[in-house]
């Protein structure tokens, strides 16, 4: 019974923790200008600061350590340079903020149930037992969904008012992706997403901790609950600097 009991505690906490991000998180998304560049740099200082506080959990060496602070310095800063660019522009930077985030979110809750439900073998048990190749499926079929849904959105007329921007009329809410390339924009998100829990999990290991920090009520530490989300920023972040250059 005292079992039962805590765990039901802990999913009022975690839940009552979820709403005030997304109340937190969404605020500073409509107020953009400073208010988003606060709130994102305030996020991204404190994901380095759990960052370092894995890495001296399983490097000794001086030389080894400020490796790993570039590293995470570039794997973290180009996720959130990459989320101000898109808030700083309609099209079609508010278009892939809405993909990242609903891709990310749906991959998390596609690959929570698939994997509760139908179980299976494990990807990678020494990393995190608890990720299935069912669990991966659902994360794609979610992140398929959330691209077909993002799509929708940002091309109807809802969206082009909030964001100023002029459509025409008879293209709007008429840009839906073609299953095909929904699944495979799903696909590419939720295996990157997955891959930077992965990441985040091995580090956890390495270091000897469950979590990566204490300041969600539930959910651990801010790294615990952008990990997938700052992967895939970063991999966007990196195709851009590709088309950059190759540009240039």
């Amino acid at each position: 019974m005292a079992g039962v009991e805590s765990k039901k505690s802990d999913l009022g906490v975690r839940a009552l923790s979820a709403i005030v991000m997304v109340v937190v998180a969404g605020t500073a998304l409509w107020l953009g200008g400073w208010g988003w560049t606060l709130f994102v740099a305030a996020v991204g200082i404190g994901v380095m600061w759990e960052w370092w506080g894995l890495v001296r959990g399983f490097v000794n060496g001086v030389f080894g350590r400020v490796l790993w602070l570039l590293g995470g310095l570039v794997y973290v800063g180009l996720a959130v340079a990459m989320l101000m660019a898109f808030r700083a522009e309609p099209i079609p930077g508010w278009a892939m903020l809405i993909v990242v985030l609903l891709g990310v979110i749906f991959t998390d809750v596609g690959a929570y149930f698939a994997g509760r439900t139908i179980g299976g073998p494990k990807i990678a048990p020494a990393i995190s037992p608890s990720k299935t190749w069912a669990g991966l499926g659902g994360g794609i079929l979610g992140a398929s969904l959330a691209v077909t849904i993002s799509t929708w959105i940002y091309t109807g007329p809802a969206f082009a008012r909030a964001a100023g921007i002029e459509l025409d009329p008879s293209e709007l809410g008429s840009r839906w992706p073609s299953p095909a390339a929904a699944l495979i924009a799903g696909t590419a998100l939720a295996v990157v997403a997955q891959a930077g829990d992965f990441f985040e999990s091995w580090m956890k290991r390495r270091a000897g901790v469950k979590d990566s920090g204490k300041l969600i009520p539930g959910h651990g530490g801010l790294f615990d609950r952008t990990d997938g989300m700052i992967a895939v920023l970063f991999a966007l972040g990196l195709l851009s600097l590709h088309s950059f250059v190759f540009k240039a």
